[in-house]
């Protein structure tokens, strides 16, 4: 049987680059010798505490340095991570403990609620930093990893899903250590004496692969930003030379934004965009600004969750997601046909679905949800795109928000990019609200540019000038900000609430 864990990533830069700077948060800066032998002895400790290979354990946790060390220390003792978003209520971080069956939760101080949550829930907390030092300092380090079964399951990812309560992706050793592999060293050229900044969720799938363990897996240096705020990014990616960055299109939106105002810009070499769909316009104002290239990505939860890139072997096409990882297929299905996957030739539009080293065992004790989502050996993603005569993807919508107005099908994505072009507009999501007459109407809800007073009535009438007559919003509204879930995509289902009232 093959073996396999998480925890390589980690043990093996200890070994094979112990003196080489690991990780940095704050003052604080950590060999990989240093961080697996604090990983070691936490390891120790929640052996102590009962827990055995298999035994899910939540973590919750902001990008401090207490997150990968914990995260590590579990996988060394074959537990299984159970990650938890930090912006869940407490009901939701509850829901999660239950469904997953995590015995133990380890949590930061800061996130009180989520120790009551867990309190609530019957399951023991243990406080990352003091409380779970303390035990560390007075139990035995494990000697090394406890080895795993290859498709052991190593994270369970809570989906929040575009419908119903979240569910519980099961991702296996083999799944992850694939993943971080093939986006260390074939998706991109990272090498170890890169330095990367890690400002997204590491609770989330993309922070968690990309900007950790593929950053390890090529043995180069994380830097943590606990708070993403672009102005403070830039200037610790100057001091830290940080020249890889990982982000979402509303962080690439703020640094784009920030880099006119910073006294000096960092020498990026890789920048990936993942997490939603990246308009055109704000990909170039940002390269325009820091004279870097951005290839984009996608991926979800159940695919570990890196499926497709823009790499530099195969060049970089703006407003697409490039090829599929290395190993990985990624197709184009009729998107009609539920029960089976009917694949379509080049040029078609269908739903995107993946298969490879990257597809998840399923969703947690959910077989009817996992029947439906893996069909004939593929993953069904909910993604509508296309793939052109050159291999390239393109993600057109979900599946689940198209507008249909007046029968035809208008796709949010291709109106937010257009809008995305106005010059009074920061930020725009393009929903579809109830209407008598057409059955649907589009509606943009934007995000006004600073020192920007757009109106109504003039963003219509200058969107009719480049879009088709039944896709330009008849109805625009202005908001603060969009509403952006754990992952930070935009809630449309909760903009639609919102506006459908209206």
């Amino acid at each position: 049987m093959a073996t396999l864990s998480v925890a390589a990533i980690l043990a093996e830069n200890a070994r094979r680059r112990p003196d080489k700077e690991a990780l940095v948060e704050g003052d604080l800066r950590l060999t990989f010798a240093e961080v697996w032998q604090r990983a070691r002895a936490q390891a120790g400790a929640l052996t102590g505490l009962g827990i055995r290979p298999g035994d899910r354990v939540a973590l919750m946790a902001p990008n401090t340095a207490e997150f990968p060390q914990a995260y590590y220390a579990i996988a060394a003792t074959g537990g299984v991570v159970v990650p938890v978003h930090l912006l869940l209520s407490p009901s939701e971080v509850e829901h999660v403990l239950r469904d997953s069956g995590a015995t133990l939760l380890l949590c930061h101080p800061a996130q009180a609620d989520g120790a009551a949550a867990a309190r609530e829930a019957g399951v023991r907390v243990v406080t990352l930093g003091d409380e779970l030092d303390k035990l560390a300092a007075d139990a035995e380090p494990l000697p090394s990893y406890v080895t795993r079964d290859a498709d052991d399951p190593a994270v369970v990812f809570y989906t929040s899903g575009t419908t119903g309560v979240p569910k519980g992706a099961v991702l296996s050793h083999f799944n992850l250590v694939m993943n971080a592999t093939v986006n260390a060293f074939d998706a991109n050229d990272i090498r170890p004496d890169d330095t990367a900044l890690g400002a997204l969720p590491l609770f989330h799938a993309f922070g968690q692969t990309v900007s950790l363990n593929s950053t390890w897996r090529a043995g180069a240096t994380l830097v943590l930003l606990p708070r993403f705020d672009a102005a403070r990014a830039i200037e610790l990616m100057v001091r830290e030379k940080v020249n890889t960055f990982h982000g979402v299109p509303t962080m690439f939106v703020a640094l784009a934004a920030a880099a006119a105002g910073a006294d000096a810009l960092p020498g990026l070499r890789v920048c990936i965009s993942g997490g939603a769909s990246l308009p055109v316009a704000v990909l170039e104002r940002f390269e325009e600004a820091f004279g870097a290239k951005i290839y984009e990505g996608y991926g979800l939860s159940e695919t570990s969750p890196a499926a497709a890139v823009n790499q530099p072997v195969f060049g970089a096409r703006p407003g697409t997601i490039g090829h599929p990882l290395w190993g990985v297929d990624v197709e184009i299905a009729r998107a009609e046909a539920e029960d089976r996957v009917e694949l379509l030739p080049p040029g078609e539009l269908g739903e995107v679905v993946v298969r490879g080293h990257n597809v998840f065992s399923g969703y947690l004790g959910r077989p009817e949800a996992t029947a439906e989502a893996l069909v004939d050996g593929w993953f069904r993603t909910g993604d509508l795109g296309t793939k052109d005569d050159d291999g390239f993807l393109r993600i057109v919508d979900r599946k689940k928000d198209i507008i249909i107005r007046g029968g035809y099908n208008v796709y949010p994505r291709e109106v937010e990019e257009v809008l995305m072009r106005h010059p009074g507009i920061a930020q725009v999501a393009v929903i579809g609200l109830p209407d008598e007459l057409h059955g649907e109407e589009v509606c943009a809800v934007v995000v006004p540019a600073p020192d920007a007073t757009p109106d109504a009535a003039e963003v219509t009438e200058w969107s009719k000038r480049y879009l088709g007559k039944y896709k330009y919003p008849r109805r625009v509204e202005f908001a603060d900000a969009l509403p952006l879930g754990p992952s930070m995509k935009v809630l449309k289902r909760e903009l639609r609430v919102r506006y459908a009232a209206g």
